[in-house]
């Protein structure tokens, strides 16, 4: 099964495990992606993303009149290295997460199921995403 879609989402990765990042205008998706890619992520795409089925691998890249550019607000658009992944996590910026240890979400694409995460207002939330794409995460009991 080969099914695709465009989505209003910034994605980027760490080694071969991508992050979407979605959530309306102006959320923050940008910061976000920018702030991972400090901590050591690539830039898949910027603002709009490519989700590829392909069997059960949820497949990212970017769309070729936009890949290879990241818009950093009141700087400009930023050039900036890229890569294509396997999704393996969602990021919503639309709802602010209130559990401190939250139950597991999923989130499903192209009838596939991902893990998903709400945002945190909290200074260390790009250093856990990153450490979550590097260990996981231990469910709660």
């Amino acid at each position: 099964m080969n099914d695709q879609m465009h989505v209003h989402a910034t994605a980027v990765a760490l080694d071969d495990m991508g992050v979407l990042i979605t959530g309306t205008s102006g959320r923050g998706k940008s910061s976000l992606a920018l702030q991972l890619m400090a901590l050591g992520c690539q830039l898949i795409a910027d603002d709009q993303t490519i989700l590829t089925r392909r069997g059960d691998v949820l497949w990212a890249s970017a769309p070729e009149t936009i890949k290879g550019l990241i818009e950093a607000r009141g700087v400009g658009i930023l050039k900036a290295k890229t890569t294509e992944a396997e999704i393996v996590l969602v990021i919503n910026l639309d709802q602010t997460e209130t559990e401190r240890l939250p139950q597991s979400r999923k989130l499903e694409l192209l009838g596939l199921y991902r893990q998903s995460l709400n945002k945190v207002d909290n200074p260390a939330w790009p250093a856990a995403i990153l450490q979550y794409l590097k260990g996981a995460r231990q469910e709660p009991t």
